[in-house]
């Protein structure tokens, strides 16, 4: 019985060992199922599925290309300080007489400071030429060129054109390697392009992005602004490199950032390659930029202002003053016109009618196409040199007839010689001139100052203040006017809604 109780013991504890040893098994058999079998042949083993989709565009070929032609450019100059005292030590009558009036004046005299900065520039011709930004090199001492193989050169700058903010650089080199250009008004949104400069001295840095908007104009930075539109990362020291297409084509100069930190905030802007080419030629050849000219001032076409003209929308540049004696004159172009076209290219607004008219070769003839009372004109235009100094019977004050009309609330007064010379005008303007605008009144959201003269109320002249008031006696409370303006010299279109 002992024996067989024994036996029975030995049993049940064989069999949990057993249990647990099938147990353990099966457990660490599920941990460690990754393992491949000794068995098992390299060829059995499964392998990662290989990744599917579009392969991302490598853009080594084009850095190794273009990278040789992007240059480091530091620039010093010397800024005059004026005399400073250093510690309020330095008025107190018992110091100056302990230490000695010429120790106190060695420390007052003026010093010299020195101020660095760094840019960026691309060699365009192998016999030394640099494109880079005017605002890189303006007002510089001496500059030095940094080329890819660290070879170092004093720069000497051929030419600067700070309405466009480019600059042309000269080392004396040869045989450099130099970046090609490419045609900037073929890019397109959407295409990719590379940043390449030195920004806060790293040089050689190399940014990736696409072209986000091209022709962007009124941004504040140039006079003539025609810039395209990127966020390919951008910053402090890259200003005058190279922005670059797929095929390795120069297509800008890499020029400012929109940023409200100092730094990249995913827009930059890069001065088209057509408009550097352009300047830069013109400043080799002659040391000046050369621009067209055509001697009208113009505007912006607004909805209303194109309602008014009969247009379905808002594009064109809208003539607001042809200057005597000017190309445009002699075309005969005429205040109302809207240009629609220059050159066989559509004119979108008042900037690039600016930007083609600027880059037309002076002496050449263009056709312009122009809206003249709701109906398309061809003209001939012979473009000339821009100009160096070009920018661009007395009574009782009236009112406005009309409540609630688009005159409502617009008091204005004859204009005489002698009003006429305290607002700067030449001889032989007709009109009367604005003394008063109401607040809140539809003239005031329109724009209208003290000071305007008043010449046309719907195309029809307004000589004094009883054509002004007739006119405006005729105004409906639905009726929108447009008037042309004199202020402060050059004309100018603008339409009231009432």
């Amino acid at each position: 019985m002992s024996l067989d109780r024994r036996s029975f013991k030995v049993g049940i504890i064989a069999g949990v060992f057993l249990v647990t040893g099938i147990l353990a098994g099966i457990v660490f058999s599920s941990r460690f199922d990754w393992l491949p079998s000794a068995a098992s042949s390299p060829a059995e083993t499964t392998a990662a599925p290989a990744l599917s989709g579009p392969t991302p565009p490598n853009f080594v070929p084009v850095v190794k290309a273009v990278m040789p032609a992007v240059v480091n450019i530091s620039t010093t100059r010397v800024v005059k300080q004026g005399a400073e005292t250093s510690s309020p030590f330095m008025d107190d009558p018992f110091f100056r007489q302990f230490f000695g009036e010429e120790f106190f004046h060695r420390f007052q005299m003026p010093r010299d400071r020195r101020e660095n900065s760094l840019g960026s520039g691309v060699i365009v011709d192998s016999a030394g030429y640099i494109v880079t930004n005017n605002h890189v090199v303006a007002k510089a001492d001496e500059i030095k060129v940094l080329l890819n193989d660290k070879r170092e050169f004093t720069g000497k700058v051929v030419g600067t054109d700070p309405k466009s903010d480019i600059a042309v650089v000269k080392i004396n080199a040869k045989d450099l390697p130099v970046l090609p250009w490419g045609d900037s008004d073929k890019l397109e949104v959407g295409e990719y392009v590379l940043a390449i400069g030195n920004p806060f001295g790293l040089n050689q840095t190399v940014t990736q992005g696409i072209v986000s908007a091209v022709g962007r104009a009124n941004v504040g930075i140039a006079d003539y602004e025609d810039f395209i539109q990127t966020d390919a990362a951008i910053n402090p020291g890259n200003s005058g490199g190279a922005l670059v297409n797929a095929r390795g084509q120069l297509v800008g100069i890499n020029t400012a950032i929109f940023s409200r930190s100092g730094g990249y905030m995913g827009i930059g802007f890069a001065v088209p390659s057509n408009m550097t080419r352009a300047v830069m030629d013109s400043l080799i050849k002659s040391g000046k930029v050369v621009r067209g000219w055509l001697g009208v001032s113009i505007q912006e076409v607004t909805p209303d202002l194109a309602k008014q003209f009969g247009m379905k929308e808002s594009r064109g540049a809208l003539v607001s003053e042809v200057i005597p004696d000017s190309p445009a004159a002699a075309a005969g172009i005429q205040s109302g016109d809207i240009i629609t076209a220059f050159n066989g290219k559509a004119v979108d607004g008042p900037g690039s009618l600016r930007n083609a008219v600027a880059q037309t070769l002076v002496g050449k003839t263009v056709k312009v196409e122009v809206l003249r009372e709701k109906k398309p004109v061809t003209l001939e235009v012979k473009i000339s040199e821009q100009p160096k100094d070009v920018a661009q019977v007395e009574g009782d004050t009236v009112q406005g007839d009309g409540k609630d009309t688009a005159l409502a609330g617009v008091e204005v007064r004859n204009l005489t010689p002698d009003i006429a010379r305290q607002l700067g005008l030449s001889g032989g303007i007709a009109g009367v001139v604005i003394t008063g605008v109401e607040q809140g009144s539809a003239a005031e959201d329109a724009g209208l100052q003290e000071g305007d003269v008043i010449m046309e109320i719907n195309r029809q002249p307004v000589r004094n203040t009883s054509d002004f008031k007739r006119l405006s006696g005729k105004l409906s409370k639905k009726d929108s006017t447009l008037l042309l303006l004199n202020r402060h010299g050059r004309k100018l279109f603008i339409a009231i809604r009432p």
